[in-house]
């Protein structure tokens, strides 16, 4: 299993960045995938995923300002990030599991960390005031 983040950079607050997550050595359209993010002296946490099935969960903290998507056939792995805050500002992440779906959530309402096996180097999200 491969996982490849690309997209990240420095915007200002209010803006938009979309991250993309090339996915390579394994069945694609059975997996789980999320996006998970952590900042500097923090735990990580989950962003947002979507199921083998195409059921979506997001964080409290990022419904409606984030979208997840994916293109099976592109076996790419998609994180829309509008409305973005300072506080957005991480090491973001993306992640894959076998199992088809997150088993649990953080503490935040994202898919928990815990869920999945496989992930990328991550790609720097900043935001600044």
């Amino acid at each position: 299993v491969q996982l490849a983040e690309s997209g990240g950079g420095s915007v200002q607050s209010g803006g938009s960045l979309r991250l993309s997550c090339a996915a390579s050595g394994f069945s694609y359209s059975s997996y789980c995938m999320g996006w998970f993010r952590q900042a500097p002296g923090k735990g990580r946490e989950g962003v947002a995923g979507i199921d083998s099935g195409g059921s979506r969960r997001y964080a409290d903290s990022v419904k409606g300002r984030f979208t997840i998507s994916h293109d099976n056939a592109k076996k790419t792995l998609y994180l829309q990030m509008n409305s973005l805050k300072p506080e957005d500002t991480a090491m973001y992440y993306c992640a894959a599991s076998d199992g088809g779906s997150w088993y649990a959530l953080d503490s935040g309402g994202g898919p928990h960390p815990a869920s999945f096996g496989y992930w990328g180097q991550g790609t720097q999200v900043t935001v600044s005031s």
